[in-house]
């Protein structure tokens, strides 16, 4: 029929020569070695008296590099392995799990200060990380948000740490830190399965990690995001204790609605609620806010926290409480420390918190779905190099890309990018490259290319 004839005359053989494909990874390898990330995680991860076959360090960024391509296994690392002629000498899989093996707390530790030095190099590249936004409008200038979340990554066979969920599924439970102005992954702890939601050791210890990852110059005045999980005594009180005269440090966190916060939105008047603003800064019909701070009693938590509420008109088939279904709104409220601004717009920049569950998802699709090992500490250095692929897709949005792929989803650059095929041809002393012309993204490729050789090599 008509419609299969494109088949008819096609034959497949398996003597090509000179045809390359996943061309777009080496975009990323290139944008680590330019970074100097490569060389700091080699110079972080060198061992005395030992010297390796495989440098550590490029077997990281390798790895991170296969992670961010798409690769799910570690034996994934055979994709850019049986492609020396672009890529050179690349660690078997074997080697690739000898490496992780390796990286304990020390070596998590010595990681951690690599990226760190690499993300200050970069965001002064930047000329300083992109406003983050909320409502149609940046949060403010020099402001960096950081939320933090947990997700649950699901298990399929018994391995170390894997355990019921609240979810009832079964599997573990991480804690991540993303920026959101970024789009970076800064910090992130793989928690067994079991693990609360609202620990507050385990927020404070991912927080500190994830400040320590922001250069010095930008870390005078943060915003913490999350949902109620975050909302302890702890958490609040030592964020608090990071306000100084030269940084000020504000936190947006979820506030469970108990009796307490349903006997003061009753005593609420209706001159007390003001219209909602929507994701693009307009009114938001059907929405409103209002601040329940002077009804509540808030003794024991932090001087200058302030309660905010909003109700909604509920989409069909939402779940209501009891309390809910009396007044047919439902109720959502947060806790801030912020004392400026109109409510409307504190409460909507919180709402943007949201896009941690779009940065989660893509984290998913980035690694983080299904972990390799039986055993926990190897499971953790793989989350390692998931988050180092994070970063390495969002410096190549933030430099070396335009439009649309700036803010795709890893999923769509790898289609139209990372995965192009090529022919690879020799002359003039050099290796060529050379993207088919009606390729449609043949030309984004060709300029991210050159941006990223342009970068200077790092001293």
């Amino acid at each position: 029929m008509q419609f299969t004839a494109w088949s008819k005359d096609l034959r497949v053989t398996a003597d090509g020569t000179g045809v390359v494909s996943h061309v777009g990874a080496a975009l990323l390898r290139m944008l680590a070695d330019r970074a100097g990330l490569t060389g700091a995680l080699s110079a972080g991860l060198a061992r005395r008296g030992r010297w390796p076959v495989h440098d550590r360090g490029r077997v990281l960024v390798d790895l991170a590099v296969m992670i961010a391509d798409g690769g799910e296994a570690i034996c994934d690392i055979d994709v850019l392995r049986h492609q020396h002629e672009v890529f050179g000498p690349v660690a078997s899989d074997t080697t690739v799990w000898r490496a992780l093996d390796e990286i304990g707390a020390t070596q998590l530790r010595r990681i951690a200060a690599a990226r760190a030095k690499v993300r200050a190099r970069m965001w002064q590249l930047f000329g300083g990380p992109p406003a983050a936004r909320a409502a149609g409008r940046g949060i403010g200038d020099g402001v960096v948000v950081l939320d933090v979340d947990s997700t649950i990554v699901l298990a399929h066979s018994d391995k170390d740490g894997a355990a019921p969920t609240y979810k009832h599924t079964y599997g573990f439970h991480p804690i991540l830190v993303t920026c959101d102005n970024t789009g970076e992954m800064l910090a992130i702890a793989l928690r067994p399965g079991n693990a609360g939601a609202n620990t507050a050791a385990d927020h404070l210890d991912v927080l500190a990690d994830a400040i320590a990852q922001l250069p010095a110059a930008h870390r005078r005045h943060l915003l913490i995001r999350g949902d109620s999980a975050a909302a302890t005594h702890k958490v609040l009180d030592w964020l608090t204790s990071l306000n100084t005269r030269r940084r000020r440090v504000e936190y947006s966190i979820g506030w469970s609605i108990t009796d307490a916060e349903r006997a003061a939105i009753t005593a609420l008047p209706a001159t007390a609620w003001t219209p909602a603003l929507a994701a693009d800064g307009g009114v938001r019909e059907g929405a409103q806010v209002a601040e329940l701070t002077g009804l509540l009693t808030l003794t024991g938590w932090p001087e200058g926290a302030r309660v905010i509420v909003r109700r909604e008109r509920p989409h069909p088939g939402a779940q209501l409480s009891l309390f809910e279904e009396r007044d047919g709104w439902r109720y959502t409220a947060i806790i801030t420390n912020t004392q400026a601004g109109a409510l409307q717009w504190i409460e909507a920049r919180h709402r943007a918190h949201a896009r941690v569950e779009d940065r989660i998802r893509c984290a998913k699709d980035t690694g983080l779905r299904r972990l390799p090992s039986r055993e926990f500490a190897i499971n953790q250095a793989w989350c390692v190099a998931a988050a180092i692929a994070a970063d390495l897709i969002a410096w190549l949005q933030i430099h070396a890309l335009d439009g649309d792929l700036a803010t795709a989803e890893p999923k769509r650059l790898r289609y139209r990018l990372l995965h192009t095929a090529a022919r690879l041809t020799h002359g003039q002393r050099r290796r060529w490259l050379r993207i088919p012309a009606t390729w449609p993204w043949a030309t984004h490729l060709t300029a991210a290319f050159t941006r990223i050789a342009a970068i200077p090599a790092p001293g």
